[in-house]
């Protein structure tokens, strides 16, 4: 399933990868590091599970929230065939600041 870029383009959801980048969440602590309520976490967590970008696996009462990298990656390879429209730039930019740290102030 591609991921749709209006999931990605919110940043409370873009937030909640990078949280769950680094480990599995309760929703509790997503909404806490968020400053959400716990509905509104809800709902992103729940636009993201459609998405096929979180999964949750249920652990007595708690639900914990885990990141399934999986379509990032594919993500990443459609990417990669546009890459080289910025990589230029990106290259310039950086001879850029080179030549401008060499100068004399």
């Amino acid at each position: 399933m591609p991921i749709p870029f209006d999931v990605l383009a919110e940043p409370s959801r873009r937030k909640i990868l990078d949280l769950l980048l680094e480990r599995p969440h309760l929703v509790g602590e997503l909404t806490e590091h968020l400053g959400l309520s716990q509905p509104g976490t809800s709902k992103h967590l729940r636009v993201l599970r459609e998405a096929g970008l979180v999964r949750v696996r249920q652990d007595a009462q708690r639900r914990w929230y885990e990141l399934r990298p999986e379509p990032l990656a594919e993500l990443d390879a459609w990417l990669a065939h546009y890459r080289h429209l910025w990589a230029g730039s990106l290259d310039a930019l950086e001879r850029h600041l080179d030549a401008m740290e060499d100068e004399p102030r």
